[in-house]
């Protein structure tokens, strides 16, 4: 256990860390902290936190850096989350709630979060897997195509034209729509391979043929991997940071999404922040960042992950009040559509 006053050192040590990149010195501590202690209770605090193994010396006279294990108790025991001010919750509020639709609402938190943060930012789409059926427009092209739009409650659209194998006049599309949506409105997506098994016979027999390939466009969609789509942002801001190992390895962790949803947590509790330090990452390539990530969605659903990933040297007061706040204008307005 750490002592109050060995946390209050280690506190330090980590915020001048951060906003210097510099080793921090027993010295440098007491001039800059009000910590109520003599510069040689400092020195004695810094040599107990380096034997429990959370500053580190990198230099035999240089002063003091955290170590993930430092940056762990760091975070545990943060005592406030930096809040945003007025002026920024009333511009990410207006920002977001301009987007058109989903994809323009996913771009825009993704650019948000990079800029707030000064880190590369992540935004997961919300899983198909997760939503239910707002609603299915079947759109006349020709005589016998058609484009499907399938409106999910989350805000996803997906599109497909279709190929009928009969010419079909208006009206006879339209009753069409009319069955699937008084079948599939409100229906969760996972359900919707049992819920449309005898559709085709509730439409006349000469329009059964194009109802049976509607429906097979439909599954189609369902079952491709929406689920590991995810947009980037603010790579570029990597440039600026210092790596323990080099940043070729970080860029190439990026490319690989799969990681990066593994990163990101799952956890059924949107308020949850998740923050994962260094060494926790499993992924060798992303030993020298952090990543901090909250889940959004829909009321007390979650249907997502967003977040940002950095150096281990990062503002994590300021990063987790981002990322906080951004997981929930978002969700606010995924809840109001």
């Amino acid at each position: 256990m750490v002592d109050d006053r060995k946390l209050a050192v280690l506190r330090a040590i980590v915020e001048d860390y951060v906003s210097t990149n510099e080793p921090v010195g027993s010295k440098a501590l007491t001039e800059r902290h009000n910590l109520g202690v003599s510069p040689a209770t400092v020195r004695n605090d810094m040599a107990a936190l380096e034997e429990l193994g959370y500053i580190t010396q990198p230099h035999t006279s240089a002063g003091r850096v955290p170590t993930d294990k430092g940056y762990r108790l760091f975070v545990d025991r943060l005592s406030q989350v930096k809040p945003l001010s007025a002026a920024e919750r009333r511009a990410i509020e207006t920002f977001l709630a301009g987007a058109v639709d989903l994809d323009d609402v996913v771009t825009r938190t993704v650019r948000l979060l990079a800029q707030l943060t000064r880190q590369v930012a992540v935004v997961q789409y919300p899983a198909l897997s997760h939503s239910t059926v707002r609603h299915i427009e079947l759109v006349p092209l020709t005589e016998r195509r058609v484009m499907m739009v399938l409106i999910t409650n989350t805000g996803r659209v997906e599109q497909r034209v279709i190929e009928l194998p009969d010419v079909i006049d208006d009206s006879r599309i339209a009753h069409m729509r009319a069955v699937l949506n008084a079948c599939l409105d409100g229906c969760g997506l996972a359900q919707v391979p049992d819920t449309v098994a005898d559709l085709p016979d509730r439409v006349p027999v000469e329009d059964r043929s194009s109802m049976v390939t509607i429906l097979s466009v439909l599954l189609e969609t369902l079952v491709e991997r929406h689920d590991e789509r995810l947009v980037i942002a603010g790579a570029a801001n990597l440039a600026a940071a210092d790596f323990t190992i080099g940043l070729r390895e970080v860029l190439e962790a990026l490319e690989e999404q799969v990681v990066l949803i593994r990163l990101l947590g799952e956890t059924t509790d949107t308020s949850a922040i998740t923050v994962r330090i260094g060494s926790e990452n499993p992924y060798t390539g992303l030993r020298g960042t952090s990543i901090v990530a909250a889940g959004y969605g829909s009321g007390d659903k979650q249907l997502a992950r967003l977040g940002v990933l950095g150096p281990t040297r990062m503002d994590y007061p300021v990063t987790i009040g981002a990322v906080r706040a951004v997981a929930r204008y978002v969700s606010q307005i995924l809840t109001a559509s």
